[in-house]
């Protein structure tokens, strides 16, 4: 079973959101306080770990220099920003990060602070701390991190809104896959997650925003899988998983958002307490299993996405509220999702992954021109040539009018 192992919600609108944002539509703005998520005692300042880390937690402390706007999905800018700092280090594992066509060996959340929605964007705070985490799931990410520290730039260059950056520290400490796995200790105890930003999983297509245990814990196993040297049996574990999981009490709320390059997600927030059931020890080893995937979830993230700001999770039974999202993220989320189901609807042969492709991404680049946003933005951050977002912009503004 385990080889190489030794043990020891907003309203839908067809009004185009430039107009529901204009003056008349928003409110006076109000910051929004995102509470941290770790413990003081978490965070140290020192930034040296043993050669042979494989899983490190950063967290960058980053200050405006004015009051400058940040637009909805601003996680794709510091998604670019970061890989290419790893480009300018490190071509080769740029390389791979991009390619790579199964797990990410790193996350990323967005930023955590005061933000306010004003209009159309996110207006940052003069003067305010933000903080922005950054994980690390493989040795070769950990050494890039371990030079980039050495050698920070002076800002984050997003766009029209440059971050400066006041300190890094170590968010969650540095460790290997065995010694994470040769830690736990078998007592029996509950396991309990919080989940600080909009988590969802993949499942036949669509996203599915329920904490599942065996969504759950397969979304952890196959990061394991990928990225520890330690191969554990899926189908035997999830088995296991089905049979042996309990949860125990949960408080959680749904929420809709725009994240990664096109598309928006239905994901879940809050807090759930897992536990096992009396059968669950006539397999040791998954057990053991259970709990040290608990362990590993603030360094993996939960669900997909987690590169883009998704799934951010801590350990405990959270007093903090979940990050609010700001109502522009909800505004664009839910007008991306009207108008992917309004272009599959329009096409005569609706099914596959082809035509629902087709449909966010013409959804997305509309619903961002309905912004204000330029089509080299656009163009930038979905990484399609220009010309063929321009044509992409005409085709869903024409079936608009259909």
């Amino acid at each position: 079973m385990i080889s190489n192992l030794t043990l020891s919600p907003l309203p839908i609108t067809k009004t185009p959101l430039r107009e529901v944002l204009s003056p008349r539509y928003v409110p006076n703005p109000t910051p929004v306080e995102v509470p941290r998520t770790l413990p003081k005692e978490a965070v140290t300042s020192h930034l040296t770990w043993p050669a042979e880390t494989e899983l490190l937690g950063l967290v960058f402390e980053v200050t405006p220099r004015a009051a400058d706007y940040l637009y909805a999905q601003y996680t794709i800018g510091l998604h670019a920003w970061f890989l290419d700092q790893v480009r300018q280090s490190d071509p080769e594992l740029s390389a791979y990060l991009h390619d790579v066509q199964t797990e990410k060996p790193f996350t990323l959340s967005g930023l955590e602070g005061k933000l306010v929605s004003c209009g159309k964007d996110f207006q940052l705070q003069p003067g305010e701390t933000y903080r922005w985490y950054v994980t690390a799931l493989s040795k070769p990410v950990v050494q890039f991190l371990q030079q980039w520290v050495k050698q920070l730039p002076e800002t984050i260059a997003l766009r029209k809104a440059p971050l400066e950056i006041k300190s890094c520290k170590i968010s969650i400490a540095p460790t290997t896959y065995r010694q994470l796995f040769a830690s736990q200790e078998m007592n029996f105890s509950t396991l309990q997650l919080s989940f600080m930003t909009p988590t969802s999983f993949r499942r036949k297509k669509h996203h599915f925003p329920l904490p599942v245990p065996a969504n759950v814990f397969h979304s952890y196993l196959r990061r394991w899988n990928d990225f520890s040297g330690m191969n554990i049996d899926r189908d035997l574990f999830l088995k296991w998983v089905e049979e042996s999981v309990l949860i125990h009490r949960h408080e959680l709320q749904s929420a809709k958002v725009a994240a990664g390059k096109k598309g928006m997600v239905t994901g879940f927030t809050g807090l759930v307490e897992f536990g096992l059931s009396r059968q669950s020890g006539e397999v040791p080893e998954f057990e053991r299993l259970f709990y040290t995937l608990g362990q590993f979830a603030p360094y993996c993230g939960t669900g997909h996405k987690t590169t883009f700001g998704l799934g951010q999770t801590r350990l405990g039974w959270s007093v903090e509220e979940a990050i609010p999202i700001p109502s522009i993220q909800g505004m664009l989320a839910e007008r991306i999702g009207e108008l992917t189901e309004l272009f599959i609807g329009q096409r005569k042969r609706k099914g596959g992954d082809r035509a629902r492709e087709i449909a966010e991404t013409w959804a997305t680049i509309l619903a961002r021109r309905e912004l204000g946003e330029s089509l080299q933005a656009i163009s930038s951050d979905l990484q399609m040539p220009y010309q063929t977002v321009k044509t992409y912009a005409k085709l869903a503004r024409r079936a608009l009018k259909v």
